[in-house]
């Protein structure tokens, strides 16, 4: 069957989402078309080396690669290449924080002073594990100011923090924050945070080729990351609080594992499966989507205009207002959650649908526009699941 979804540009994939969907059974077939028609332009469009796309549909699994994962030696991406995760690794993060939650290892009502002493009294102590975790902190930066290289640097950076004159606890999406939690998290536990994330996440969720060093036995799946500025080949670089923040690579077959467990699918430690329920409950509400841990809840069936407002660089890059809810809203119908996530050479995006059994994972290595990647993904989203819903 050959299904013409090509979409070279946002205004075409916007228009695609308004033409009536054939009926038809979901097979492999019809899959590869259809992200084929979808992604093929956008891949010519922002010059795209290499893609993998996984959807989790029903317990099924289908995954469509093209293109390369390394260009000089001429080797093909498939579902095994690893990609860096970029800020999609947040998630792990929280999840490991919810699950030391689970287990009273701490509490994420804690503020964050009862973990780290030395900023007992400051602005940045009296913020909750929960504040961290949903980056309602009031002016927290983006990124690791540069002259920070080590622990003892970043406490003292932190301990004269202050939040922007009068904007309580707004919305600021920053990798300090969310890199402190994992620390904490990791130190509640008595380990670093790799070996932490390792043996009560990845490997009880049976992740093989999740990593925030992929090891040498792996090297040759790893992909390369190409700049955008000049193309030349680029992997991520070690920073502060790294690891915790955007440091996770992963393959397709690997993300779609995680997220048949954020659906509730396979053997999953039921304490486990609890903490990664409760990351994805709403805390806070900002002007387009609900602020869960990490994970950003909008509608479903999806508002377009409020997906894009939501992921436009404005989100990241400046302090945004976000009123915390009564109670988390822990609704799973009618909602979608998102996620984008970045490093300098790849670009990734994962989208759940609780109540379609729908979750799909988007990872490419070329950093391209957070708008271009959600529409895309949202396009084929609706596109499978109006037509199984049609067949």
């Amino acid at each position: 069957m050959n299904m013409n979804y090509g979409c070279a540009s946002l205004g075409l994939i916007v228009l695609s989402l308004c033409i009536p969907v054939p009926a038809f059974a979901l097979t492999d077939e019809d899959f590869q078309d259809a992200a084929s028609g979808i992604f093929d332009p956008v891949m010519q469009e922002h010059d795209i080396p290499g893609l993998a796309i996984g959807v989790t549909m029903g317990g099924k699994h289908y995954v469509h690669v093209s293109g390369m994962a390394d260009q000089e030696a001429g080797r093909p991406v498939d579902q095994d290449t690893v990609f860096e995760l970029g800020s999609i690794s947040k998630l792990f993060n929280v999840t490991l924080a919810a699950l030391a939650d689970q287990r009273g290892v701490l509490s994420l009502a804690d503020p964050v002073s009862d973990h780290s002493p030395a900023l007992q009294g400051t602005a940045f102590g009296r913020l909750s594990l929960m504040d961290l975790a949903t980056h309602q902190s009031g002016g927290m930066p983006l990124q690791v100011p540069d002259e920070i290289s080590d622990n003892a640097g970043l406490i003292d950076w932190l301990a004269e923090w202050r939040p922007e004159a009068g904007a309580g606890h707004d919305r600021s999406y920053s990798n300090i924050s969310i890199g402190v939690l994992g620390r904490l998290v990791a130190m509640a536990f008595g380990q670093d945070f790799p070996t932490a994330l390792q043996e009560n996440v990845l490997a009880p969720l049976g992740l093989e080729a999740t990593y925030i060093v992929v090891p040498q036995e792996a090297q040759g799946d790893y992909a390369f990351g190409y700049s955008k500025d000049t193309n030349m080949p680029i992997r991520v670089n070690p920073g502060m609080l790294d690891a915790e923040a955007y440091g996770v690579k992963s393959s397709v077959t690997d993300m779609l594992t995680y997220l048949d467990a954020q659906l509730g699918q396979g053997q999953v430690p039921q304490d486990l499966a609890q903490a990664i329920q409760a990351t994805q409950a709403g805390q806070t509400q900002t002007a387009h989507f609900q602020q869960a841990m990490i994970w950003e809840r909008y509608g479903w069936p999806a508002d377009l205009n409020r997906l894009l407002a939501g992921n436009d660089s404005s989100m990241a890059l400046e302090s945004q207002p976000a009123d915390r809810l009564d109670s988390p809203d822990t609704k799973s119908d009618g909602v979608l959650l998102s996620k984008t996530g970045s490093t300098s050479g790849f670009g990734g995006y994962v989208a759940l649908i609780p109540e379609e059994d729908f979750g799909i994972v988007i990872l490419a290595n070329r950093n391209y526009p957070n708008q271009v990647r959600v529409e895309a993904g949202i396009a084929l989203a609706q596109r499978l699941i109006e037509g199984a819903t049609a067949q």
